[in-house]
């Protein structure tokens, strides 16, 4: 009974393995001698792509429950007050297509933390007090949090709703809120048999460690069961023209804006150096040098920041740099608008100037984000741009492995991808690139006709923006006086070709805020 009810759980929404011999874990390592720490990964070919139809969140929830639960040895308070001399952490990263472990700890405490690790991984407690505790947050997060803490997150994962709608990819990891709403402690460990299994498992081990203990992880790891619940990749197309949703939301105190298409592209491809150089060029992740941010922020003070995109990047808003363990097949490129004023804003700060203000400078800033793409795309990098971004990517990409768990997890990822070494192999794909090659790859996977675009703005706004964009009718900068009498004659000019630049909408949706992610 309990074999026809995993079936039935996991029917349509997993690939279900034939009967083959089960392989064994992959195993990568990473061995520093002179390290005091050591890390354990362990990545899974699962993710919430894999979620069950209707049970949307339970990968999420499984690996939270793996690490914020206990183990049949210790509950979550007694392994807290066990760890804390110890100055060790472990956590879980759930993407799309992976779910990453993560575990640091001294050399010195391998043989007093291990029992931990082993007792999480292939012991868990699941107790229906955890169970309810962690689900309970995850609802909380899918139902309130990301409509009320950020604009700027929730742009970027309804842009994801939209663009991946009606495959697996569509949900957020944490899942959608009648997902959650079903999940069971039953459906958890039925999921856990199912989606975590030595055959599609990485170990990851980094850091100073005796052999001994290499070989006792992957014995032990070896009695997970055969997986039957694997990763769903979509293949996506772009639209036709471009389609905007507009998410109407009480008290919003700006437009925060996140458009994007598919590419075909990824890590694995050489392409991949050549997009980074003029991704960097455009809008580096928190960069002021990219277009951009010059355009929108520098000169024009209209919102913090503004960036762009050749993969999904994890938590924006708090990491600097790349992290691994978000890795994909499934691609798109995308520009990240962090808010800009609404109207109700920018009638309030000048009432004399501005009452009569309508629109506030979303449409403003989506057509000068677009407009500058464009420019890329017909007319590419010039000589000098090219040399100058070059140069600073060969430094800055030295910085994603700072440390032993980032260098691991890139490791990972690299070979996710089919790639060995990628922080290693990339300075040399970098150096061997040519003016002839960004600019090849500019024209080939990137184009400014067809893609989605989310807007999460104040219901006071959404009419009046959506008649804007869907009559393509001219959205000059509202400035106040004082600006406009300061700005240099390039900028004015700037702004009426900006203004009138034609977007090809056709389509633009208004959406209630409390009708997203369902």
């Amino acid at each position: 009974m309990k074999h026809i009810f995993s079936r039935l759980l996991f029917a349509g929404a997993l690939s279900v393995a034939a009967a083959a011999p089960t392989r064994a874990a992959d195993v990568v390592e990473l061995r520093q001698p002179n390290a005091s720490k050591v890390v354990v990964k362990l990545q899974f070919r699962n993710g919430s792509s894999a979620d069950p139809v209707g049970k949307e969140g339970l990968t999420y929830l499984t690996g939270q429950l793996l690490t914020e639960g206990g183990t049949k040895a210790m509950t979550p308070a007694q392994l807290k007050d066990f760890l804390y001399p110890m100055a060790t952490q472990y956590y879980a990263t759930i993407d799309k297509e992976v779910t990453t472990f993560t575990f640091e700890f001294h050399r010195d405490f391998i043989d007093k933390f291990y029992p931990v690790l082993q007792g999480l991984m292939l012991t868990p407690s699941f107790t229906q007090e955890d169970f309810d505790r962690l689900k309970s947050n995850q609802l909380n997060y899918v139902e309130q949090v990301i409509r009320a803490s950020s604009d700027e997150d929730y742009s970027k994962f309804a842009l994801e709703d939209q663009l991946f709608r009606g495959t697996r990819f569509q949900h957020m990891t944490r899942g959608t809120a009648a997902g959650v709403k079903s999940l069971t402690l039953a459906d958890v460990k039925a999921y856990y048999a199912a989606a975590f299994g030595k055959d599609n498992l990485t170990i990851g081990i980094a850091g100073n460690y005796p052999a001994s203990f290499a070989k006792k992880l992957k014995d032990d790891l070896e009695k997970l069961p055969k997986s039957t619940a694997k990763a769903v990749v979509p293949t996506v197309a772009a639209p036709k023209g471009i389609r905007v949703e507009i998410i109407s939301k009480t008290d919003a105190l700006g437009s925060a804006v996140y458009a994007g298409f598919p590419i075909q592209t990824t890590r694995a491809s050489d392409d991949f150096a050549a997009l980074m150089v003029a991704n960097s060029f455009l809008g580096e992740h928190r960069k002021s040098y990219g277009k951009l941010y010059d355009k929108i922020r520098s000169t024009r003070s209209m919102n913090y920041g503004d960036y762009s995109y050749i993969e999904w990047y994890e938590n924006g808003g708090s990491n600097m740099l790349p992290v691994p363990g978000v890795p994909r097949h499934a691609n798109y490129t995308s520009l990240w608008l962090r808010p800009v004023q609404i109207a109700e804003g920018l009638r309030k700060q000048y009432p004399a100037e501005l009452g009569t203000l309508k629109v506030g400078h979303a449409p403003f800033a989506l057509r000068l984000a677009v407009r500058e793409m464009d420019n890329l795309v017909q007319s590419g990098l010039t000589k000098e741009d090219f040399e100058i971004t070059r140069t600073f990517l060969r430094s800055y990409v030295k910085l994603y492995g700072t440390t032993p768990a980032k260098q691991l997890g890139f490791l990972l990822d690299s070979k996710f991808y089919g790639r060995k070494d990628y922080l290693r192999e990339l300075d040399g794909q970098l150096a061997k690139l040519t003016l002839d090659d960004v600019n090849k790859a500019i024209k080939k996977h990137w184009q400014t006709q067809n893609m989605y675009v989310t807007i999460v703005t104040d219901d006071s706004e959404v009419q009046a923006l959506a008649e804007v964009l869907k009559q393509n009718t001219p959205s000059p900068m509202s400035y106040a006086k004082v600006v406009s009498e300061g700005l240099p004659k390039a900028v004015v000019a700037e702004d009426a070709q900006i203004a009138a630049y034609k977007l090809n909408v056709t389509e633009v949706k208004i959406v209630d805020t409390k009708d997203t992610f369902k």
